[in-house]
């Protein structure tokens, strides 16, 4: 007979595989994780041993049965340090001239992070410094537009031609794809943050360095500039903040859009044949920039994928249904994600089942991307704070750190605290306060994290997004996510936990949906 015994504060840890779920792709990746066994009511300090023959299931509907609290498994993943530590790196052209390719109705673009294409990286303290202060920038102004819900129509003529700020921070907009425009192949950073597509133009009054040729709309004979009196004109309020403006001597719509380091770009509205791979895009409307200023890194220009009517994602909602989703590789190990434009489930290599949240439709926020957080749990515990519920949090391919309001993110470093022990502290970094001093391990365990939203839908943050590497000798590691400055903010999913995730993006049927997946575009 099996002998039971209840042991305070003693945790038992089982080495075991998820099992692989049904009618997934064949290119599923299961990551090994090791479980425990806490009562889900973290106050308690009552765990159970059992004998090494009585099967874990048997213990678990035992354990159901001792009415101590509802039972849950803690799950860490292994981190290994040395494959995930920041490394020199050197140019690499190839991430201007990315790959593209058409697969079952969907067009699949390569996706990589511009950390790639920026040259040798000789002092990474002050970049992830840089990096993180002006993340902290485009938080700020996010939070501002998200407040000013009501656009300004008073504007006058003239007043329009001063642009309001937009809220965009491209230093931190790191992700990148190749597209053809007219003829020309163009690098574009990828946000869903912005609407109005635009690149670099010739002639150019003031423009910034750019590796590929710039765009020279008097040699294609299929650009066309847009008018005043066109819809698309007055459409710009509405995608950019600002009025179209109309010169005194050319009908000729202009725009102009400011970003919150002091980067902007002006020019004129066009329409030309954009081409991803083999699809074409008749009459795309875009931004002609004549006058560009800002750390782009060396790109042709921006991609919108916001909701507005000029974003591309509603330009093609003919071709692609309003659908596209990513998979944002991580920029460790200079893997390659996908940016795929189409519906079709059936060319995703996700390792999980999809889950979806409903978008929260809001008017005067329209283009942005809502859905209600509901929870979050850090290995497999339930946070329990008085905010903790259904609230609603901007996902945002844009934002790198993830941000919380005050009260969730001190229950969440509370918890990640009480589970991630035994290890160094090391100093605060910028937004970050949870840091720790790794560089004596090879590896370590880490509890995973969740976030849990309206619809059951379900995020599980990569095993590479958890933690923020200070120092490229892991001295200085920390949780890569942030509170916000006021409680009445609205929570931000940052690109860092969304790594090697397939993100889902229906805007016909107003769903985000979320699945583990390795990202490759091979």
């Amino acid at each position: 007979m099996h002998q039971w015994v209840l042991k305070p504060a003693l945790l038992l840890l089982f080495s075991c595989q998820t099992p692989t779920p049904k009618n997934l792709s064949p290119h599923t990746h299961i990551y090994t994780q090791r479980l425990s066994l806490p009562l889900c009511n973290s106050s308690s300090s009552t765990m159970v041993d059992p004998t090494p023959s009585v099967p874990f299931i048997l213990l678990s509907l035992l354990l159901l049965g001792l009415g101590n609290g509802v039972v849950c498994l803690e799950e860490k993943r292994v981190l290994s340090l040395q494959k995930v530590q920041p490394k020199l790196q050197s140019t690499d052209t190839s991430c201007f001239s990315q790959k593209s390719r058409r697969e079952m109705g969907a067009t699949i673009l390569e996706m990589k992070h511009r950390d790639h294409c920026s040259g040798v990286t000789r002092d990474w303290n002050e970049k992830l410094q840089k990096r993180l202060t002006m993340d902290a920038e485009r938080v700020k102004s996010l939070q501002s537009r998200i407040k000013r819900t009501v656009p300004s129509n008073t504007e006058d003529v003239s007043n329009a031609q001063i642009p309001v700020t937009s809220g965009i921070e491209l230093e931190t907009l790191n992700y990148i794809v190749t597209v053809e425009l007219g003829a020309r192949k163009m690098t574009v950073i990828v946000d869903t943050g912005s609407d109005l597509t635009w690149v670099q133009c010739q002639p150019c009054d003031s423009c910034y360095n750019q590796r590929d040729p710039v765009f020279k709309p008097s040699t294609s004979p299929s650009y066309q500039p847009i008018l005043c009196n066109a819809s698309a004109c007055q459409s710009l309020q509405f995608a950019t903040g600002n009025s179209g403006v109309c010169g005194s001597a050319a009908p000729i719509c202009n725009y102009a859009i400011n970003y919150g380091d002091g980067s902007f770009t002006r020019g004129e509205l066009g329409h030309e044949k954009l081409k991803f791979g083999t699809i074409l895009v008749k009459d795309f409307i875009f931004g002609c920039g004549r006058n560009n200023k800002g750390l782009f890194g060396g790109v042709s220009g921006l991609m919108g994928l916001g909701r507005s009517d000029l974003s591309l994602i509603s330009q093609t909602s003919g071709i692609f249904g309003g659908v596209f989703s990513y998979c944002l590789p991580s920029t460790e190990r200079k893997g390659s994600g996908s940016l795929i434009l189409g519906g079709n489930s059936s060319v995703y290599r996700n390792s999980s089942p999809i889950s979806y949240a409903k978008m929260i439709e809001n008017p005067q926020l329209y283009n942005f991307y809502f859905i209600n957080l509901t929870g979050i749990s850090i290995g497999g515990v339930a946070l329990q704070a008085p905010s903790v519920g259904p609230s609603r949090i901007l996902v945002d391919s844009g934002t790198v750190i993830t941000r919380l309001p005050p009260t969730i993110y001190k229950a969440l470093k509370a918890e990640f605290l009480k589970q991630f022990t035994g290890f160094p502290p090391a100093p605060a970094f910028s937004i970050l306060d949870t840091c720790f001093n790794l560089s004596a391990y090879q590896e370590v365990d880490i509890p995973t994290i969740k976030m849990h939203f309206e619809g059951n839908a379900e995020l599980t943050v990569d095993v590479t997004g958890v933690f923020y590497f200070v120092k490229s000798d892991a001295s200085q590691v920390c949780l890569a996510l942030a509170s916000l400055e006021y409680q009445d903010e609205v929570a931000i999913l940052g690109n860092y936990q969304q790594k090697n995730l397939r993100v889902i993006y229906d805007t016909k049927e107003t769903k985000v949906g979320f699945a583990l997946e390795t990202c490759s575009f091979e």
